[in-house]
């Protein structure tokens, strides 16, 4: 069993860096598929998706190529969950947005799940 402790802000900004490494790679539809829960959700502009619109919408779209972290924060949420809370710059080609992101993780099974990611524009 692993519990949060001190090391939950540097744990859950890992996860959130390997997504994004698997979204630049073109792999976030896979990445996320083993990454959530099975009921998680991502809600982002206009849409709320699950598992499967989750996979359709990366691959229907090019990966970024570059992100950026800025102003990170974690809320804990007992002892198995937190909620990490940034803002993101992406770039894809001359396209640069900036985003406010929360993803709310759980640990269960062994690993770090994605139970819910919310993005917002700035």
């Amino acid at each position: 069993m692993t519990e949060i402790t001190d090391d939950l802000p540097a744990r859950l900004l890992h996860e959130e860096h390997s997504g994004w490494r698997a979204i630049l790679d073109g792999h976030g539809g896979e990445h996320y598929t083993r990454a959530m829960t099975r009921d998680g959700l991502m809600i982002v502009e206009g849409a709320v998706l699950g598992r499967d619109e989750m996979m359709q919408a990366f691959a229907g779209n090019a990966p970024w190529e570059h992100y950026e972290i800025h102003e990170p924060a974690v809320v804990r949420l007992g002892e198995r969950a937190g909620v990490l809370a940034y803002r993101a710059v992406a770039r894809r080609g001359d396209d640069e947005v900036q985003l406010r992101m929360s993803t709310t993780y759980l640990y269960e099974g062994g690993a770090w799940h994605v139970a819910a990611h919310q993005q917002t524009p700035v």
